[in-house]
């Protein structure tokens, strides 16, 4: 799969799948993952309905650079801003776009922050806001001795210090949490293209009360909720599908 130089100084991996001629999907993973790692039942089922299918590996993870990955504390927004750059430099001008986890929160930033580009946004496992409720959440995940445990998951990434990776992520969520919890929630009025949020009832990292937040300031918002938990394609896959599938074909009958 090929690589690509866009404009936020980084250089993409992304997977190209489906047909050439089908309308463009954007499908970004989550932390810690690649389009391939966390979507690639997804990614093969969006091209099997026809959908043009590219999913960047956002930067620092997998093949893509530069490294190592960091978390400043607007790395969500830089994260939009290199996925709206990817879709410059490939020549996509509006897409579909779905994001998963991380990836979700990302999709949400770009679709508040360029609207025109996308004609539906997808989430799985994101909520565009993170309260005081969540911080010990967060903050379960240091010492990272989880993924020092997990030396495929270290070598597909490059990493060498777990422990300083995950400290920089759970203290730039510290910030977000502390500094009222604001993702994505005041762009979410800006967001025009048809949204579906999608929750597992038992991710304790995203509560329904903080999707429907989003959902309810959003222009065509809709929040559907699964009996899984943080990976609904993974754990719910036909569910999801035919969730999915409803979704964008209301989309495309009304446009």
């Amino acid at each position: 799969m090929p690589f690509i130089d866009i404009s936020t100084s980084a250089n993409l991996y992304y997977d190209d799948a489906g047909p050439k001629d089908g309308p463009t999907l954007i499908a970004v993973h989550g932390r810690l993952g690649t389009g391939r790692i966390d979507l690639g039942n997804v990614i093969d089922w969006f091209a099997q309905q026809g959908y043009h299918v590219l999913a960047p590996t956002l930067r620092g993870y997998g093949q893509s650079s530069p490294k190592p990955r960091d978390f400043p504390i607007d790395f969500y927004r830089r994260d939009a801003l290199d996925v709206l750059a990817f879709m410059d430099a490939v020549g996509v001008e509006r897409a579909h776009l779905f994001g998963y986890s991380d990836g979700g929160e990302m999709a949400l930033i770009a679709a508040g922050l360029a609207p025109e580009r996308f004609r539906s946004v997808m989430t799985v496992g994101a909520v565009g806001y993170f309260g005081p409720e969540i911080r010990p959440i967060v903050q379960g995940n240091y010492p990272a001795t989880w993924l020092e445990n997990d030396p495929d998951l270290m070598a597909v990434h490059s990493i060498t210090d777990a422990n300083g990776l995950i400290l920089g992520w759970v203290q730039s969520m510290k910030h977000y949490i502390d500094s009222g919890g604001d993702v994505a929630l005041s762009l979410a009025p800006k967001i025009s293209a048809p949204l579906l949020l999608m929750l597992g009832r038992g991710d304790t990292l995203n509560p329904e009360a903080y999707g429907q937040r989003v959902v309810d300031l959003a222009q065509r918002g809709k929040l559907v909720m699964f009996d899984t938990g943080h990976g609904i394609h993974d754990e719910a896959p036909d569910e999801f599908k035919r969730v999915v599938s409803g979704f964008l074909k209301e989309v495309e009958s009304a446009e």
